[in-house]
């Protein structure tokens, strides 16, 4: 969590695999755009930065963070990918809209990593309004697409 203490972009380098040969599948909701943009940038230049090959990060984008846990069982049944890294934004409206999509989200991003038994990671912002997110995604705390990406490569060297 991005708080005053904890920057989403800083993180330990213990546990840093050679990544060269593994490959990534990222998927990008469409909603909150400017936001997952972001987020996305975030991650990749992670990747790259830790040594994954530019040819072996794959993009797809998805209508909205609902759509995320399909997806993602879709790109980690293909034997090819190692890691799936979600990414999404929702922020908090007047309904509990917001509650439900969270939720369902969460829980459907981690039942695929179990089922297939490889990370799939949860990029997703919940923040309480647009300055949280925007705060979130390259701004004052850092970029949780960072975070996202440093999870998946030390999650495969678990």
């Amino acid at each position: 969590m991005a708080t005053s203490l904890k920057n989403l972009s800083q993180y330990s380098d213990k546990n840093i695999i050679d990544i060269k040969s593994k490959k990534f599948g990222i998927l990008v909701s469409e909603w909150n755009e400017e936001i997952t943009e972001s987020l996305f940038s975030g991650a990749v230049d992670t990747l790259l930065k830790h040594g994954a090959q530019k040819e072996n990060i794959f993009r797809k984008n998805v209508p909205g963070s609902f759509e995320l846990p399909l997806a993602a069982q879709w790109l980690a049944a293909m034997e090819e990918i190692d890691a799936v890294i979600c990414i999404g934004c929702v922020i908090q409206g007047e309904t509990r809209h917001f509650d439900f999509i969270c939720d369902a989200v969460a829980n459907g991003i981690t039942n695929v990593g179990l089922k297939y038994n490889k990370p799939v990671i949860f990029g997703v912002l919940t923040p309480n309004n647009q300055q949280q997110a925007l705060d979130r995604a390259g701004g004052k705390h850092g970029n949780k697409g960072d975070e996202a990406a440093i999870t998946a490569i030390k999650m495969l060297g678990f």
